[in-house]
């Protein structure tokens, strides 16, 4: 079975107007994209979160930067770095990673929410309303998206 296959049902199913589907959808994608590299690639991802959820930012980001040398088209990994760097404040990083999920998976509305996020946070918020609205573009219905961006556009106002 070739990825869009799998894919593509996942992405209609988050336009469906029930919500228990697009819930369902969100999740399946989670799991893809955390187990794109097998078990291995998985346990890594889950050892880095150990990690920060220990206090041990440095020894996770090293971890994940290790994943990503190794496997660059891991999109998650790029992924759980840019979270990891956006709770530390450091948003440009973030968002430089954020940029290269997006590259490597231009469907992943987690990256595209990220990308506005930390945009927000830099203060450009045509920039972080222009990455909610393709995060939207994935998915409608989230909320959180489309909150963003009204407060973004009462910024530029």
């Amino acid at each position: 079975m070739d990825e869009a296959s799998i894919i593509n049902p996942l992405l209609e199913a988050l336009k469906s107007p029930d919500e228990k589907i697009r819930n369902w959808a969100t999740q399946e994608l989670w799991k893809h994209w955390f187990g794109q590299k097998g078990v291995y690639g998985l346990q890594l991802l889950q050892q880095s979160q150990a990690l920060v959820e220990a206090g041990k930012i440095e020894q996770a980001e090293a971890l994940l930067t290790e994943v990503i040398e190794a496997q660059p088209d891991f999109a998650e990994a790029w992924n759980r770095r840019a979270v990891l760097y956006y709770m530390n404040g450091q948003y440009q990083r973030a968002l430089t990673d954020c940029e290269r999920v997006v590259k490597l998976s231009p469907i992943h509305f987690g990256a595209l929410h990220g990308m506005g996020l930390c945009y927000v946070a830099l203060g450009n918020y045509s920039a972080a309303i222009q990455a909610l609205r393709r995060a939207l573009e994935i998915q409608p219905y989230a909320v959180e998206n489309q909150r963003l961006i009204l407060e973004c556009s009462a910024q530029l106002s």
